[in-house]
């Protein structure tokens, strides 16, 4: 009869590192009250066991300090000129404060995400549009670390919040076609098409509500009706000038993000076109300077303050909740805001027929 190998415990990992039950306890649940060089033999010493604690008894809510993380998926720099990013993380930043945790944000890039965990006082951890099959999302996940993911793909045992993406690409697209326009440049999250398809990608998502509206309309778009820029003023403006340079000429441009999209309605004026009247926009957020520029961004609104706050009360919630499928994967709702970036086309030009500036 084959003997089934037996699961490291604590107490073989206090032994093989020279100290305490008690020890262990805290290098996986409050890793700040130990030295750096206990926490790292202890850490190693789980390692080389194949040690992983149970993540389930832990309850993040109860401790009350210490740090939450929030991990995004490029470096911070690039993140944060997206205004999205800094209005979800202030959404986040109240929730942890006013439940006595401190924020730190994160990217993968700096290193193996476990280096930047292990030993920083860091009590859970928010990543932000990561895949959850990646090796950052499977190193938190094994470490015991309390997880949840923002805008991925549903995963087994990892509380999540999106929003309805597809919903509001689709009525996005559907207001454009009830004005009368059938020539389209879609403005695509990049900066590079995705190699793998994932349709659990916020891209994903969003294109197959923009595409699925125009294919019942029996518009298909083609390679060149879609182009890739960094979710930017500067990279929406960039794939516009591109796109007019390259003989492009659409009634309409469908951006997935609203800082893009004022980065075409900028990269438009310049080449000497009129919002809307030569030109409708739309994006996608409705950041806070969506409403403030000139025109005012036709726009499919998320709660971003919102799902800044619920992905942190998901992660403060107790382990119960958290794994009760029900609780554990938040779907937010979106909705079309119509402001003064779109108008119908004017028939004396038809839909897709534009002037040289």
């Amino acid at each position: 009869m084959t003997q089934q190998t037996r699961r490291p415990t604590i107490a073989d990992v206090a032994t093989a590192a020279g100290v305490s039950k008690t020890s262990v306890s805290f290098a996986f649940n409050t890793p700040e009250r130990l030295r750096p060089e206990t926490l790292t033999r202890i850490r190693h010493s789980a390692a080389t066991l194949g040690y992983r604690p149970k993540a389930a008894p832990r309850t993040l809510g109860q401790r009350r300090h210490g740090t939450i993380a929030i991990l995004a998926p490029h470096e911070l720099g690039a993140m944060f000129a997206n205004p999205y990013f800094g209005e979800f993380a202030a959404g986040a930043l109240a929730a942890s404060e006013a439940a006595g945790f401190a924020v730190q944000f994160l990217s993968p890039l700096h290193g193996p995400i476990g280096h930047a965990t292990h030993g920083s006082g860091i009590a859970g951890v928010l990543a932000v549009g990561l895949r959850t099959d990646g090796p950052e999302i499977e190193d938190i996940h094994g470490s015991g670390l309390p997880l949840v993911t923002v805008d991925s793909a549903p995963a087994s045992g990892i509380p999540g919040v999106t929003v309805d993406d597809e919903a509001g690409a689709h009525a996005a697209a559907e207001h454009l076609l009830d004005l009368g326009h059938r020539s389209f440049l879609i403005v695509s999250m990049g900066p590079f098409p995705s190699a793998a398809g994932n349709p659990w990608t916020v891209r994903a998502r969003r294109m197959a509500g923009y595409s699925g509206a125009l294919a019942a309309h029996g518009i298909v778009l083609s390679d060149e009706s879609v182009v890739y820029a960094h979710a930017s003023v500067e990279g929406g403006a960039g794939a516009f000038a591109h796109a007019w340079a390259c003989g492009q000429r659409p009634s309409a441009v469908i951006a997935m993000s609203d800082a893009m999209a004022i980065g075409v309605i900028r990269a438009a004026r310049e080449l000497g076109l009129h919002v809307p009247a030569d030109l409708s926009v739309v994006g996608f957020d409705d950041i806070e300077m969506a409403r403030y520029i000139d025109p005012p961004l036709t726009t499919v609104r998320q709660h971003i303050h919102d799902k800044g706050r619920e992905a942190v009360r998901l992660l403060l919630s107790s382990p119960a909740r958290r794994e009760d499928r029900r609780d554990s994967q938040i779907e937010l709702e979106t909705r079309l805001v119509i402001r003064g970036s779109t108008r119908r086309v004017r028939a004396s030009r038809g839909a897709g027929s534009r002037r040289e500036p």
